[in-house]
This record gives structure tokens, sequence and C-alpha cells, in this order.
């Protein structure tokens, strides 16, 4: 595992001025990592994870229902017009327009049922107890002995929530960076050592 500090930033030129600072200080850029942070509860999680999350993040989208519903009301439409007629262009004529109604339906069904609350409730609790606020992120590949030096040089640029994690670091980026895991402040941990 790697030590790494990083601080957040409110905009990519205010983290790009700051990672100049840093490569001014003797950092290389292969030890330096900009990347943005989404919102709270928009991070995505992968479907395996949270089965309800697809549903909460409306990953399937719209177009499953209308989908479903076109497919029925065309297979409805030609066999009440084929009882009726044997006419072929009766029978295009059906499946379209079972089709454009069975869309409609199913996307008014699909609408409806997105909007009813999550089925599990540790899902949206999850969403609700993150800590870690957006932004642009300068993440710095530490070693002990220039760990403050990194902190003071994200501080002074303007940075925001300065943090201690250890990590993966891999081809110059934090590659097991968690959006959803609580940031360890610097200052923080700096009083509990003492």
């Amino acid at each position: 595992m790697s030590l790494i500090v990083a601080g957040r930033f409110t905009t990519f030129p205010a983290a790009e001025a700051a990672a100049q600072q840093l490569f001014t200080r003797g950092f290389v850029e292969e030890d330096v990592n900009l990347f943005f942070v989404n919102p709270r509860g928009q991070h995505a999680r992968k479907s395996s994870e949270h089965p309800t999350a697809a549903m909460l993040h409306g990953t399937k989208g719209p177009s499953r229902g209308a989908t479903i519903g076109a497919v029925a009301g065309a297979i409805v439409g030609v066999a009440i017009f084929m009882t009726i007629s044997t006419s072929l262009l009766i029978a295009v004529i059906a499946a379209g327009v079972g089709a454009y109604v069975g869309s409609m339906i199913g996307a008014a069904l699909h609408d409806r049922a997105s909007t009813a609350p999550p089925l599990h409730d540790s899902v949206a609790h999850a969403v609700h107890h993150e800590l870690r606020d957006s932004g642009v992120l300068v993440a710095v590949h530490v070693c002990p002995e220039n760990q403050l030096e990194a902190a003071t040089v994200l501080r002074e640029a303007g940075g925001m929530a300065i943090e201690r994690a250890t990590g993966r670091w891999q081809q110059g980026r934090w590659s097991d960076f968690d959006p959803t895991r609580t940031p360890t402040p610097i200052a923080e941990m700096d009083q509990r050592e003492a």
C-alpha cells in the first residue's frame, strides 16, 4: 500500500495550479493525479454490489418499459386484427398501432414504478452517510518524509479537506480510490499521533 495525501479543489484550473506548485517543489508527474469526485450519492455502483442501485440510478432507463410494452402491443394488435382480416397491410398497421400504444403504456408504468421508494433502505442510507464532498481531487503519492510538505503545498494552493490515505498507486494514479470511504483529515491524524 502507498501513502497518499490529497486535497479537494472547486475547479480544474485551481487543481492544475496546485499541481504546478507541487512540481515546482520537486514532486514528479507520476506522483500527482487529478480527478473529479461526483457529488454525494452519485457514485457509480456495480449492480452486483447493490441490486437496487441500478433502479435508484436509473441505469435500465425508461426504454425498458417502453420496449416491453411495444412488443406486447404489437403482438396483441396483430392477434386482434388477424381474426378480423387476413390482409398483410392491415396486420402491419395493427402491429404499428399496437406497438405505439403498448410503448406508451409500458413507459408510463415504468415511470410510475421508478418513482416508488427504494426497496432496500440500506442503499438509501449509504448515500446519506457519505462524507466526501464533490470537487477536483489532487492526490499525491508521498513517503513519510515528504507527506507534510505535500499537504502544505496543497493547503497553500487553496486546497480544502486535506487528507491522508493509504491505497494502491499504479501507473501515475490512485487506482483503488473509493469516493464513499470517509476521508481522514491530516489535522485529525496529527492530533492522534501527539
